[in-house]
């Protein structure tokens, strides 16, 4: 064994897969790329998201405290990324990037159709946005594409490399 460079920790422990964050403010729909989420309680389902107060989505997310969270295909990676490297306040990443925003059904914040699965969510905890920009979201309304429902997702190792979903194992548990 090698000591492990503390900066690069976060590239062994990235727990699922790479994300898209649908926000809207003032009718103004916004999509940002994450990975950094992990939920955090089973029912009602409870998830854990960093958004940086760097990101533009920030501001959406604090203000209305409404999102959707949206699991892309493997398709779609390069979407994905490119998503990620540019501003919504500078660019309309709906129209740049071909989405298709669906209306949600308990959010303001619109679905992406191109998405595998699409979770409107809200905020229901802010006590460590201040400090850590960790929003805690409930998610409210959940859709699946069946028809994709098996599709790769991808899954951020840092740096521009990511991971497909592999073979799925399943294995006797004392709750089966």
């Amino acid at each position: 064994m090698r000591a492990l460079e503390l900066g690069k920790v976060y590239q062994k422990l990235e727990p699922g897969p790479v994300v898209l964050v649908a926000t809207a403010e003032g009718g103004r729909a916004n999509v940002m790329t994450m990975s950094w989420h992990m939920m955090v309680e089973f029912n009602p389902p409870l998830i854990a998201c960093v958004v940086s107060e760097a990101n533009f989505s920030h501001r959406a997310l604090t203000k209305t405290g409404e999102c959707v969270i949206a699991i892309p295909p493997a398709d779609m990676a390069e979407t994905v990324v490119a998503i990620g490297n540019c501003s919504g306040r500078e660019v309309d990443k709906f129209a740049r990037f071909g989405l298709t925003a669906a209306p949600g059904h308990e959010v303001a914040a619109p679905r992406i159709t191109q998405c595998i699965v699409n979770i409107e969510c809200r905020v229901v905890d802010r006590q460590l946005v201040a400090r850590y920009n960790l929003f805690i979201l409930e998610a409210v309304k959940a859709w699946i594409d069946p028809g994709r429902a098996k599709a790769k997702t991808l899954h951020h190792c840092g740096y521009g490399r990511f991971l497909l979903d592999g073979e799925e194992l399943r294995l006797r548990s004392a709750k089966a």
